[in-house]
């Protein structure tokens, strides 16, 4: 279940769904909504495991569904969807150990005998259950590795951050839920920017984010030159764990199982700084950092030669009382503020830049989870395509009562909510007192 709450968490719309999320749902403009979903034969299973994309509408008609989860890729995690309305799916992208040993990989750690590697598929929808793959990234064009000079990869680590190592970290194993995998990256965000036309990612397992050229070709990204970065699919930007290619050591590293990285809005207090949720960052606490990217006037991520990429460290922190170990983000608010979801105890607060807590809600029951949950301005909804509604049902209950009286005050005295269509009931094009005594009237006659 989604729901679409307001900050007294009265729930505005419910959307009901047969499978569970695999991530965050994405509310759009025109009020509907896109979906990640676990489907219910995974071809491949770890934590995070999706494999369906599903568009549904105010009232949960799916108007479009998308399966990826074939003997190749398998969806999981998070989605981004992109503003020409195509969609950005994360997926496990299956190799044999005979192809990853033959990328100079060497040791294969489950019974698999299998590398999950990681792909970005831009999925462009077609009809009600369709799409295009109009654009797509695969990290297996992008790897080194220092252990056989016979490959066309070879390359000593620390001269190459553009680059992934193919033997740092484990492959996979038998501690998944409940069955062997052969996990190896563990992308669990994506976020796009639009003015940079760039992605960024994050990897659980090697403690990283990475930020990648979406103005590309699909033939470009698998290169390593070409677009807007000239650097084609290679990594532009990488943070969090400098002993990944071998530029730093354990002290170095800053993020630990982080999820949930994205770029802040231009506009809002620290426009175009990361955020993220570092899950274990110490004394089993969380914690959010903002950072800011070493990146100059030319579009070019910054990095001295042998030295890791900056920042030294995060520009704003915030710990202290919560822990998740899985999913959980935060995102930053107009205001300043930032929202943050505990996915664990299915917890979601907002703080100030102080710390202080001016907001907080624990979804009640147990064994609930939150992935993440994502504010929306009160003028988010596009008024030209507001959802079927019967003129009073404000809050879309099916009944007229002294709710919808509540929240019609509200918008007449701007304190919560802006006018909504089914509140301005005489159709004058505003919300007043006239509207009011009539909603009174109405309630009284049901």
């Amino acid at each position: 279940m989604t729901y679409l709450v307001n900050n007294s968490i009265n729930v505005i719309n419910t959307w009901y769904y047969p499978r569970g999320p695999a991530s965050l749902a994405y509310l759009q403009r025109d009020s509907t909504l896109i979906y990640p979903f676990r489907v219910q034969n995974p071809t491949m299973i770890n934590g995070g495991v999706g494999g369906g994309i599903a568009h549904m509408d105010w009232d949960s008609n799916v108007l479009w569904l998308y399966i990826v989860s074939n003997d190749l890729y398998q969806h999981h995690h998070d989605i981004q969807p992109l503003p020409n309305g195509n969609i950005l799916v994360i997926a496990w992208e299956r190799k044999t150990a005979a192809e990853a040993y033959a990328m100079g990989r060497q040791t294969i750690n489950n019974p698999l005998n299998e590398m999950w590697s990681e792909a970005i598929l831009e999925l462009e929808p077609i009809g009600t259950d369709s799409a295009n793959i109009v654009w797509e990234w695969h990290l297996w064009d992008h790897l080194t590795q220092d252990a056989d000079t016979t490959l066309t990869n070879y390359g000593i680590i620390s001269e190459h951050p553009e680059l992934i190592d193919i033997n740092y970290g484990n492959v996979g194993g038998t501690q998944g839920p409940g069955v062997s995998h052969a996990d190896w990256m563990h992308l669990n965000a994506i976020d796009y920017n639009a003015d940079l036309d760039q992605i960024v990612i994050s990897s659980r397992t090697m403690g990283e984010i990475y930020i990648i050229d979406h103005s590309t070709t699909t033939a470009e990204a698998a290169s390593h030159s070409d677009g807007n970065s000239g650097k084609g699919g290679d990594l532009l930007y990488r943070w969090g764990n400098p002993q990944v290619y071998d530029r730093g050591n354990g002290s170095d590293q800053q993020l630990n199982a982080q999820h949930g990285v994205n770029w802040i809005p231009a506009n809002y207090p620290g426009g175009g700084n990361l955020i993220l949720f570092n899950n274990n960052y110490q004394n089993n606490n969380s914690a959010v950092f903002e950072i800011v990217t070493p990146l100059d006037s030319t579009g070019n991520y910054l990095l001295e030669e042998n030295e890791d990429y900056g920042p030294d460290g995060p520009i704003w922190t915030h710990s202290g009382g919560f822990h998740s170990n899985v999913q959980s983000g935060a995102f930053r608010l107009p205001n300043g503020n930032t929202l943050i979801t505990e996915a664990d105890d299915a917890h979601m607060f907002e703080v100030t830049s102080n710390g202080m807590v001016v907001w907080n809600y624990v979804y009640p029951g147990q064994n609930i989870m939150i992935a993440r949950a994502q504010r929306y301005t009160l003028n988010y909804l596009n008024q030209n395509d507001f959802p079927d509604y019967v003129s009073g049902d404000i809050n879309f209950d099916g009944e007229i009562n002294i709710a919808d009286i509540s929240h019609a005050v509200d918008m007449l005295y701007e304190v919560g909510y802006n006018p909504t269509p089914p509140a301005d009931v005489n159709g004058d094009g505003a919300v007043t007192m006239v509207d009011i005594i009539i909603l009174v009237e109405m309630a009284f006659n049901d």
